[in-house]
């Protein structure tokens, strides 16, 4: 079985995350999916950061849709990393991309830019927010899409269902196998998150999962270990 490694916003445990340095780095150490986060800035700029506020990752502070682009471009994202919008990533890296909508204002946005640069099978689109998912599958009934949960029940298969996404990312720390054989048997991919050390991986292995969100490259290279 195909055990896929995803780099979690780049490669976060040694780039700073959501940059265009973190992702290059990803590519350059072999993921083979990257993995990021959308919200939209006041001037509907597809942003590229995890968090809603700009005070943990940058030297600015306030939200980021209080912010236009220009204003946001300003800002220190990490090592003189600018925060970079999604299509500037499109065009750094070649990699699958696993593109995440904290915002749920970022569907449209994020689902013209797919259209419109043909990326269907390029971009999986990620949520933890069921509308979301269920929006933007709306505007682009092929899309490929992931329900993301960090607390939940075996309710979350049938959420998954309900908006049609393909793919589970779970918190690896609560999944059991029942739930894994649950999901793969109504044709659910599941995806941990986060493995970032042996056990981890070790874990999803046993899980039978079919791949991890990384922090870390050296989890790329102890795949082979535990195949």
């Amino acid at each position: 079985m195909t055990f896929l490694t995803i780099g979690h916003r780049g490669v976060m445990g040694v780039e700073p995350e959501n940059t265009l340095r973190s992702f290059v780095r990803a590519e350059r150490e072999g993921m083979d999916v990257i993995e990021l986060d959308l919200h939209l800035s006041k001037d509907g700029a597809l942003v590229v950061m995890h968090d809603a506020e700009l005070d943990r990752t940058t030297d600015g502070s306030g939200a980021i849709r209080d912010h236009t682009l220009d204003e946001l471009r300003e800002l220190d994202a990490g090592r003189g990393e600018r925060i970079p919008v999604f299509e500037e990533v499109l065009d750094a890296v070649r990699s699958p991309l696993q593109a995440e909508i904290k915002d749920r204002a970022a569907a449209r946005a994020l689902a013209e830019v797919i259209r419109g640069r043909d990326l269907l099978s390029r971009v999986e689109v990620l949520s933890f927010h069921d509308e979301a998912l269920a929006e933007i599958r709306g505007l682009l009934p092929a899309v490929r899409s992931a329900l993301v949960a960090s607390r939940y029940g075996a309710d979350v298969i049938d959420r998954a269902q309900a908006v049609g996404a393909g793919t589970l990312v779970l918190n690896i720390r609560r999944l059991t196998l029942e739930l894994v054989e649950r999901a793969h048997a109504a044709g659910l991919r599941v995806i941990g998150w986060t493995v970032n050390t042996p056990d981890h991986l070790r874990l999803a292995r046993g899980l039978g999962l079919d791949g991890g969100t990384t922090d870390f490259p050296g989890i790329r290279r102890a795949t082979r270990y535990t195949a």
